[in-house]
């Protein structure tokens, strides 16, 4: 019954729209959960006998096909029956009740139930928090989800890349406990904004402490798989994905994240200070052009280097990186100022890890790393102006974030 999700072949069609491919996708999760309950439904009642030795409790077929809403829109769903012979009893599907049309958690519900469910010992409250008291899934039947994530991770990381071109790109790696072993388990990950506008996941992949070598490992798998060169990447200032990047792909600019780099700074002021230097530093962040974050960077490490001089090298190392955003397209800076597209999205993960001590292995926290970000993704608006990406992939220059006019040679920017 796995095929429901992973059938030989199949592809998407290649003139769905995200909105379709996203129902698409619900609808298959929703497939595969009605099919494993059922199927534990009879199984755990397969002792259940008549005086001639038949089974009381079987499968009896499909029901007739019927629409549910639910968050990425209304899908059409085929439900497994069973013939429950047994006097006063009576299956009841808990995911999708008799009559329901429409099921605003369901789309959400499985990931999370997934995740949970590394953990048997946290399933049960798990359960009657998402489902209610009686749920109808065991910690069983979603160990043998987490096996068709899996699967669906193993083809997700060999698809072609050839036909994709991604203009902009963030990467960042989240850490988690893996119960099992000693070292954390390390996910890679890769959001890139294809030039229509759209975010979608590039990769997903384990590392070790984001290291150059792992990274390495990342970048040449996705140029190995087709993958042209981004416009511009987005990360954090660890030096691992940086020269990794200058290795594989030595042409992509570089904007370092201003989450990342505030909380550096942060870090070396003492407490008394910080909230005055957050809003300073955000006056930087935010300034309108980029001789006038210079001018805001300057006030700062003026007031703060001469007793602080930690402080003011963490925000004028690698400048340059951090104000690259000025010279793409300002509808664009918000998106191209942080991480935050990956962020949002394990944060979930960081969450429900601590919660249930950490994923059972690694292969396993992989995969789920993989499900929720596939899940988030569903929700993933386009960026602002996305008509504008077209121009940047195109080598179009901006000044301050304005387009401009006299066509001029793109120069890489290189921090001294």
């Amino acid at each position: 019954m796995w095929d429901i999700i992973t059938e030989p072949g199949w592809r998407p069609d290649e003139s769905w729209s995200l909105d379709e491919l996203a129902r698409e996708g619900a609808r298959r999760m929703i497939q595969v959960a009605l099919e494993v309950e059922v199927d534990e439904y009879v199984r755990g009642h397969r002792e259940a006998r008549d005086a001639r030795g038949h089974a009381l409790v079987v499968r009896n077929g499909k029901a007739r096909p019927r629409s549910v809403t639910v968050g990425s829109g209304t899908v059409e769903i085929t439900s497994p029956r069973v013939n429950d012979k047994r006097s006063g009893h009576r299956f009841r599907s808990s995911i999708l009740p008799p009559y329901v049309r429409r099921s605003p958690n369901v789309s959400n519900v499985l990931p999370v139930l997934y995740l949970r469910g590394l953990s048997t010992g946290d399933f049960g409250p798990a359960l009657k928090e998402l489902l209610g008291e009686a749920s109808g899934l065991s910690p069983s039947s979603i160990t043998r989800m987490v096996e068709t994530f899996g699967e669906e991770y193993q083809v997700f990381r060999r698809q072609d890349l050839s036909k994709k071109e991604y203009v902009y790109i963030w990467a960042d790696g989240v850490h988690f406990n893996v119960r099992l072993e000693e070292d954390r388990l390390a996910v890679l990950v890769i959001v890139g904004v294809t030039v229509e506008g759209h975010k979608e996941i590039v990769a997903v992949e384990d590392g070790y402490r984001e290291s150059t070598e792992s990274w390495l490992s990342v970048l040449r798998d996705v140029k190995r798989r087709g993958l042209a060169a981004p416009v511009l990447a987005v990360a954090d200032g660890a030096l691992g994905f940086w020269n990794a990047l200058a290795e594989v792909y030595p042409k992509t600019e570089r904007q370092q994240c201003w989450v990342h780099k505030i909380a550096n700074v942060l870090d070396k002021l003492p407490k008394r200070l910080q909230a005055r230097a957050k809003m300073q530093l955000h006056e930087i962040l935010n300034a309108p052009t980029e001789e006038a974050a210079e001018e805001e960077k300057e006030r700062f490490v003026e007031e703060y280097g001469a007793k602080y001089p930690k402080a003011a090298h963490s925000l004028e190392k690698d400048w340059l990186h951090l104000v690259t955003l000025y010279h793409y397209p300002a509808e664009h800076w918000i998106h191209l100022r942080s991480t935050n597209p990956i962020e949002s999205a394990f944060s979930t993960v960081k969450l429900r890890t601590r919660v249930t001590r950490g994923a059972g292995s690694r292969r396993a926290g992989l995969a789920m790393a993989f499900k929720l970000l596939w899940t988030a993704q569903e929700s993933w608006r386009a960026v602002n102006a996305p008509h504008l990406v077209k121009l940047v992939q195109e080598g179009k220059i901006f000044s301050n974030g304005t387009l401009v006019e006299k066509k001029k040679k793109r120069l890489k920017r290189v921090a001294a």
